[in-house]
């Protein structure tokens, strides 16, 4: 098993939904799904957000959007965590705040265990990109009691992995 492999199981035992697809394929996997009003933030690969998705939102636009794209800056294969950066682009509202967190992620950028994640925070700290949240599955409390989810963020996630073309027709 690769670590990709790692990661994408510990997102099914999350619940967290993904796809797995190429450059050339996210516009077409991000159509399908982003649900609409929609807002998120530039990407880190070289694609596109679809037209629908908004970049430049006010705050009522974001409060009022169901779907909030952004790029997942490292994916934890033990955990199926995903980090996201936080930065004056809005990354961290936008994966915060609407119903569904589409987080976009180059498996290039998945480590396989929490430590290798600490020295990868490590670095971005020293270079001056400290802040980032780290987001495992749909957000969930039980401080009043019983689980309830999509409290303090999103009910749902969803993971789409940029692969290589013969990582994905190998896949």
């Amino acid at each position: 098993m690769t670590v990709t492999d790692d990661f994408l199981d510990a997102l099914d035992d999350l619940g967290v939904s993904h796809d797995r697809t190429t450059l050339d394929g996210l516009p077409a996997t991000l159509a399908g799904v982003v649900d609409d009003p929609a807002v998120g933030v530039p990407l880190h690969v070289d694609a596109e957000l679809p037209g629908s998705v908004a970049t430049t939102f006010r705050p009522s636009e974001l409060r009022d959007a169901a779907t909030g794209v952004t790029p997942a800056r490292l994916g934890i294969a033990e955990y199926g965590s995903v980090l996201v950066r936080s930065s004056a682009g809005g990354d961290e509202p936008v994966s915060l705040y609407p119903e569904r967190h589409v987080a976009v992620l180059d498996a290039e950028d998945i480590v396989a265990t929490g430590r290798d994640a600490v020295d990868w925070l490590a670095d971005e700290v020293a270079a001056g990109r400290g802040s980032h949240v780290l987001a495992t599955g749909a957000s969930a409390t039980a401080d009043m009691g019983g689980l309830v989810e999509g409290v303090h963020g999103p009910n749902e996630v969803h993971v789409v992995l940029v692969e290589d073309d013969d990582e994905v027709s190998d896949g």
